[in-house]
């Protein structure tokens, strides 16, 4: 399950506990944890991107991650740190890099790259400023295919 994987797919796997927002030939299915971006394409509707919203595990696990998740890893953190989540990656053998923000908007958030793999880690940089405590974990987001070709 992944990218180009149709919504009938992912309900497959995931099950019916999901929000649907269609606008202009995009649709975004929100299970709580994972969310999934889908684009009208021929009458098909592939999965161009995976996001998993890490901080939605405040609210509640039980709440946030689907049965099927839950039910195949087990106990999820509510509060999961970078700092246990770049030595698991590692361990993998792939590399955690920090990207930069050319825009400077996100001065309250540090990102960072797998190179091996183009996924993006949203990490709260603040106490202060950011909404969640400095270290955690506020998103994954894994890349449409253009991302990983970009480099």
């Amino acid at each position: 399950m992944g990218i180009g994987a149709r919504p009938a797919e992912w309900e497959a796997v995931l099950g019916t506990d999901f929000l649907d927002v269609e606008d202009r030939g995009l649709l975004r299915r929100d299970y709580g944890l994972v969310e999934l971006s889908f684009q009208e394409d021929d009458g098909a509707w592939p999965c161009f991107r995976v996001s998993v919203q890490v901080h939605r595990l405040r609210q509640g696990t039980e709440s946030s991650v689907p049965a099927a998740l839950r039910s195949v890893y087990g106990a999820f953190t509510a509060t999961p740190s970078f700092e246990d989540l770049a030595p698991a990656i590692a361990e993998r053998g792939c590399s955690v890099e920090a990207e930069t923000d050319e825009n400077g908007t996100a001065g309250d958030i540090h990102r960072y790259r797998v190179p091996e793999s183009g996924v993006r880690i949203f990490v709260c940089a603040d106490e202060e400023d950011a909404q969640g405590q400095s270290g955690e974990i506020w998103r994954l987001s894994v890349p449409p295919t253009w991302w990983c070709e970009a480099g």
